[in-house]
């Protein structure tokens, strides 16, 4: 297993190259190993826990284990020099939702949660610090939503698997 971050993923193009703490250069990572983690895009900053497969092309991804947003990362390390500040969702469900419609160029979407024809409000700031690049329609994910100054938006976004995993 290694550990590196993503030095960017394109989800249109299909991959992007992370940058591992040795100096055997950048590694291929394909969007269908980002599929099997359960994800469609990927941060640039992510870090990321994988296996490695060595092809005639160079070093692919072969298997994702773990992918820790730059927000977290930087709560672990208590680090967030540079990064934009984030509304705060301490203590807020977290709720399933799936995106509605999000267009990168744009910065902004929209999702609802389960059972709710509400639209809820996603910007691209608020994706990237949680480790998303990008979002597609019909994907799931999970939100902690907060009332913004137009009505309900994500104050945080995670894989749709975070909603129904274990709290302490």
């Amino acid at each position: 297993m290694k550990k590196g971050q993503v030095k960017w993923f394109d989800a249109v193009k299909g991959y992007g190259f992370l940058v591992a703490d040795d100096d055997l250069g950048d590694i291929l990572l394909h969007a269908n190993v980002l599929r099997n983690f359960g994800r469609g895009s990927i941060a640039e900053g992510s870090l990321v826990s994988f296996s490695v497969q060595q092809t005639e092309r160079g070093r692919q991804a072969a298997e994702i284990f773990e992918i820790v947003s730059p927000v977290e990362f930087a709560e672990a390390d208590e680090v967030s020099a540079g990064l934009p500040e984030l509304p705060k969702v301490e203590g807020l469900p977290l709720e399933p939702a799936r995106i509605k419609w999000f267009d990168k160029a744009k910065g902004f979407g929209f999702a609802n949660t389960f059972g709710s024809a509400e639209d809820i409000f996603l910007h691209l700031e608020v994706m990237r610090q949680y480790g998303f690049s990008d979002l597609s329609p019909g994907e799931a994910i999970s939100v902690q939503v907060i009332d913004g100054p137009r009505g309900r938006m994500a104050g945080s976004i995670y894989s749709w698997d975070k909603a129904v995993e274990p709290h302490d």
